[in-house]
């Protein structure tokens, strides 16, 4: 058997199946992701006044993205040069040779370098349509709450979603393009991918992320403080500019920043993947498949878990039902999660087999579990359900000093509280091959891609936020 030319690098026949089978996974979430545009897009923008203030919004945040690629792509240029000349720092590996024993040099650097395009590339795609999208679906989540509480929760999470499947997609596509092409010499062209993905979030992350603080104290400042008048209202002319940072910042930015997160966790198992194989003494590529396979699987999971979101407010089973929006989103993650320990089980056991099948799927499980404990963990420390918003709240009749005072103090805690969940993790993680420093950290690396398998679902929350925020906003303004 030798599919798309896989056979030439070693891999068994369930293994090259495996390959195609998450290159297909890939194109799938893209097409899962288009389906949901079109989906979100047939929806209705609702009024004239409303439409107004949406294209406001539309047109503020697409100047900001337009500025800030003109300032990119010169960088980009540069470091591309940079990262095809890396090859006399970072050197072509042994396997590398082994795969290209003609003209190493020049092939891993053509293939780094493109591959730094390639990342770069991805993640821009992802930030400025995710961006957009949720440009689109604010207007007609607003338009939804008029009508029924569903359906506006469905157009803004889908719309999230969407963005959550390209990231899931493109970043799967572009570390199993690159293994497919280079097998074993893949971590030397991934080099570039993880870094061309870093660059982009680095100054989305950044940049918007400063755009959207300024513009939003910005609005509070003239329109709270100075004027009295409530948020977004309609007579501060700030507030356009705060529901604009609220898109560049917290869905395009943040998109690209998850996106290179899921990039590199992918260039580091592969990496510690191939030194794993050269110590393994049959040589085998499960090192490296697996975590592929598991960011395959996750995807599907993904896909299964986001589908479930507007079921759960009228679940027949009553301990299970969700009474709110973000009772629905962390239903649906939890399914996702089930889907994908089940499944890594599964692989673990019929394609890794041995001890190791079964050490490398409670890596994986450990990793899916650290990202749940994440959901009720930041919900406590943010939720007004909870004691510690309700303290800040309490902290505001004394002034401003004891509530900037509480609000800090909250924010250490909760800090402390994620760390001692990774601390825990890792604790048990290196449990698995205790004694075994580079099995140790191999295993990190697999409790990272478990903790980012569900990345669609993350990004799916987390664009939720400022999509409703938009909406809330449109609403204010056109009421």
């Amino acid at each position: 058997m030798n599919i798309l030319g896989l056979a030439k690098h070693g891999l068994n026949g369930f293994e090259q199946i495996a390959i195609v089978g998450v290159l297909v996974v890939a194109f799938i979430s893209l097409v899962y992701a288009w389906l949901l545009r079109n989906s979100v897009m047939k929806k209705d923008k609702g009024s004239e006044k409303m439409q107004e203030v949406w294209d406001a919004i539309r047109v503020g945040a697409e100047s900001y993205l337009s500025k800030q690629l003109k300032t990119i792509l010169p960088a980009v240029g540069i470091l591309f040069i940079a990262m095809f000349l890396s090859v006399y720092v970072v050197t072509p590996t042994a396997e590398a040779v082994e795969e290209f024993p003609i003209n190493t040099k020049l092939i891993i650097a053509v293939g780094r370098s493109l591959a730094f395009v390639l990342g770069a590339s991805f993640s821009l795609i992802v930030g400025q349509l995710g961006m957009r999208m949720a440009i689109q679906a604010s207007v007609r989540s607003a338009s939804a709450a008029k009508r029924e509480f569903n359906e506006a929760l469905s157009i803004a999470y889908y719309a999230g979603t969407y963005t959550g499947m390209l990231t899931d997609g493109l970043g799967l596509l572009g570390g199993t393009i690159i293994f497919i092409i280079f097998g074993k010499a893949s971590p030397d062209a991934l080099l570039g991918f993880g870094f061309g993905g870093t660059l982009l979030a680095l100054f989305m992350r950044v940049g918007g992320g400063i755009y959207t603080k300024a513009a939003d104290v910005g609005a509070d400042l003239v329109g709270k403080v100075e004027k009295d008048i409530p948020e977004d209202d309609p007579r501060n002319a700030a507030v356009i500019a705060d529901l604009v940072g609220d898109n560049v910042g917290d869905c395009a930015g943040m998109a690209a920043d998850i996106f290179e997160s899921y990039e590199v966790t992918i260039v580091s198992a592969l990496i510690l993947g191939l030194a794993l194989m050269s110590q393994d003494p049959t040589h085998s590529l499960k090192w490296i498949v697996y975590p592929l396979i598991i960011r395959g699987i996750g995807v599907i999971s993904s896909i299964l878990g986001t589908f479930t979101v507007p079921i759960w407010e009228k679940f027949p089973i009553k301990f299970l039902r969700a009474h709110d929006a973000e009772e629905s989103m962390f239903r649906s993650y939890e399914v996702s999660s089930v889907n994908t320990v089940v499944w890594s089980f599964i692989v673990g056991m019929l394609y890794v087999g041995g001890p190791d099948g079964w050490k490398l799927a409670v890596l994986t499980t450990i990793g899916v579990a650290l990202a749940v404990a994440f959901n009720p963990l930041t919900s406590y420390f943010t939720s007004t359900k909870y004691s510690p918003v309700k303290e800040i709240v309490d902290s505001t009749k004394t002034g401003s000093a004891t509530t900037i005072l509480s609000g800090l103090s909250i924010g250490m805690e909760s800090s402390v509280w994620a760390l001692i969940v990774l601390a825990v993790a890792f604790f048990f993680a290196t449990l698995i091959y205790v004694g075994q420093p580079l099995y140790i950290i191999y295993g990190i690396a697999m409790v990272g891609i478990g903790m980012l398998s569900h990345t669609g679902n993350n990004v799916a929350m987390d664009s939720f936020g400022p999509i409703s925020d938009n909406a809330n906003g449109i609403g204010e303004m056109a009421w």
